[in-house]
């Protein structure tokens, strides 16, 4: 199989591969070189601005090797910021759309993380075991290669997953038939929805009191932002050793600014709890100062810049900038002038050379030559940046007095009720309306729903969900089950019903304590008739009927009311076990009640957390409102 030669991806990262849809013959390089520079120029707009959490989005020219066909693509590690991960699918699904000669396939960790996505949809035949090669992105649409007729027929959980050349085929030629259904379709990409006017919502805008260095440093490369967080976020004892003296960013010179962070990055600096070294010159003013969390966040953030100006190789920058004096570097720029990236500003001004330097900054980190390719330190490039940049700071102080106002962080604390709402909208439910709530919490509706649930089919990978009553029909084939039954019971099965059979079996092999029975007596015990195998098995009730009328086992289960008055019911629910032994005819269990006041005592027990009860409840479209006595509203509804 073809997925298992490939490594598997790395823990946080996400691959994603395109490949030509049809055969691109001896000049397949060529084709796919330009298609990588074209969609680099394509995306600069898009991504020139973009912050990423750890690595961004880069195309590579890959040549073949083994069953998989050269390509181009890439792996971008997105760390704790799972959105980068949905990004990237929004940047393929993209592509594919507006580059329709290319088929994309996208992966991570987890290997097919889209059906993850969709799983409440996925035929019976998918699973993880055979799923590998079989999701792809095609005309901006996503398909799914099914199972052969061959495969099909013999429902293989196993069966082999396609070649990419196998499925290249299939595509680019009758790619109609494998678009996935619209559920699984709709799944995917409601998950990818909003972008590109997301980008900007996943933005925070704080102000940070920073060391003019390193203001001058983001005002050129507002990505550095990422790899500061994330080196003051994973630091460690040996990295706070430079942080002592901060020889390249001393507090001597700081100023207030506004900081561009992602959501992510913000919350992972804001959330931890840190005291600078005294020896560091780093003091903070006491929390209830109006600036107090500006000059923390500008503390810690001056922290990160420094351990990644410890951690350079002291390379000479030129390495950087001959990536930027290439013809590549000539063809892109000339292609964003084209594109109108420059929004019409004159070359030269303040607006135009802030675009400049960020179309440098994505250029270098998505150029698609490899052997141009130089990955730059962040902290060589800090270094490169403070040596070529210079620190006006009156400039910078004079900017401070003005700064517009920061990102309201509120959406930092999430209170229960936000908690509820966003898990209902991740599962595609609207909030209910107080008719609906009465509606939903009906006695019987619960009772109904646990007893579908039951019923449903269970195996060692979990059971089904009764999602809604408009489900399919169970087919039920005579003959085969007839069939079955004569194979496991043989030609005499006629005699006995399917109960009588289980007792028979129940009792006739709690009997056999001997291992050598031999078959003479097997054949003796079959011939016991059924009259006597069904008085035998009133004897064993009729037994455990007295051992349990001498316990409380009765009194904890409520009975059924008899038509006679309320008098005569409520003594019929309140009779003593002896007086139930002695009663031929016994009260029936009410088994619904039961089932319902237990469901809802121990959802009374939870105090408001999840709990199976709810999370069962729940899955089967049961909500049952906030309500200090539940169990009392179940004894009411018997009244």
């Amino acid at each position: 199989m073809e997925g298992l030669g490939r490594a598997a991806p790395a823990e946080d990262a996400v691959s994603y591969r395109f490949f030509a849809a049809a055969a691109a013959g001896p000049g397949g390089e060529a084709l796919l070189r330009r298609c990588a520079e074209a969609i680099v120029v394509r995306l600069a707009p898009l991504l020139s601005a973009y912050i990423w959490q750890r690595q961004p989005f880069r195309l590579r020219y890959v040549p073949a090797r083994g069953e998989t066909p050269a390509h181009i693509g890439g792996t971008t590690l997105f760390g704790d910021n799972v959105e980068d991960e949905w990004f990237i699918v929004y940047l393929v699904r993209e592509i594919t759309r507006e580059f329709p000669g290319l088929v994309a396939r996208v992966d991570d960790n987890d290997g097919e993380f889209l059906l993850i996505e969709a799983a409440d949809f996925l035929p019976k035949w998918l699973n993880p075991e055979n799923s590998d090669n079989r999701v792809f992105f095609y005309k901006g649409e996503l398909h799914i290669i099914p199972l052969s007729e061959t495969e099909e027929e013999e429902c293989d959980p196993w069966a082999a997953s396609p070649t990419i050349s196998q499925v290249l085929t299939l595509l680019s030629s009758h790619s109609e038939e494998f678009l996935a259904a619209e559920p699984i379709r709709t799944a995917v990409y409601k998950r990818i929805s909003g972008y590109p006017e997301k980008i900007q919502a996943s933005f925070h805008r704080a102000h940070c009191y920073l060391p003019a260095g390193i203001v001058a440093v983001l005002r050129q490369r507002p990505s550095l932002v990422a790899p500061a967080v994330q080196a003051f976020y994973l630091r460690d004892p040996v990295d706070l050793r430079a942080c002592r003296s901060f020889q390249t960013f001393p507090p001597d010179e700081r100023v207030m600014t506004a900081v561009t962070f992602t959501k992510c990055l913000y919350a992972q600096l804001v959330q931890q709890k840190f005291v600078p070294d005294r020896r560091s010159g780093y003091t903070l003013p006491l929390p209830s100062h109006p600036q107090y969390k500006a000059y923390e966040l500008g503390m810690k953030l001056a922290h990160g810049f420094e351990i990644l100006c410890s951690k350079c190789s002291k390379a000479s920058p030129d390495s950087k900038r001959s990536v930027l004096s290439g013809p590549l570097w000539e063809r892109f720029l000339s292609s964003l002038k084209e594109k109108h990236y420059f929004k019409g500003e004159m070359e030269g001004s303040a607006k135009y050379l802030e675009l400049l330097h960020m179309a440098e900054d994505y250029f270098q980190q998505s150029v698609t030559k490899p052997e141009s390719s130089v990955e730059v330190n962040p902290g060589d490039e800090i270094l490169a940046l403070l040596q070529t940049t210079t620190v006006d700071l009156k400039e910078l102080e004079r900017e401070a007095a003005c700064l517009p106002p920061e990102d309201d962080d509120s959406w930092l604390e999430i209170t229960p009720d936000d908690l509820d709402q966003m898990l209902k909208e991740a599962r595609n439910e609207s909030p209910p309306s107080a008719s609906e709530e009465e509606r939903k919490y009906d006695l019987d509706a619960v009772a109904e729903s646990m007893k579908a649930f039951v019923s449903k089919v269970s195996t060692h990978e979990g059971a089904e969900m009764p999602w809604s009553s408009d489900e399919s029909h169970v087919t039920f084939d005579v003959d085969s089950f007839t069939k079955a039954l004569d194979k496991i019971l043989g030609a005499d099965s006629e005699e006995l019903d399917s109960d009588d059979l289980d007792e028979e079996q129940e009792f006739d092999f709690s009997d056999e304590d001997d291992e050598d029975f031999d078959a003479e007596n097997q054949r003796e015990d079959e011939k016991v008739s059924p009259n006597e195998l069904i008085g035998s098995l009133k004897s064993y009730m009729n037994e455990m009927d007295r051992e349990l009328a001498h316990t409380n086992v009765g009194k904890s289960f409520t009975t059924q009311k008899k038509g006679a008055s309320s008098g005569d019911a409520t003594a019929s629910q309140n009779a003593g076990p002896d007086s139930g032994a002695e009663d031929p005819e016994l009260t029936p269990v009410d088994v619904d009640m039961n089932l319902v006041a237990n469901l809802l005592e121990s959802y009374s027990a939870q105090s408001g957390l999840a709990g199976p009860t709810s999370n069962i409840l729940q899955s089967m479209g049961v909500y049952l409102p906030e309500n200090a006595d539940r169990v009392g509203s179940a004894k009411g509804a018997r009244e």
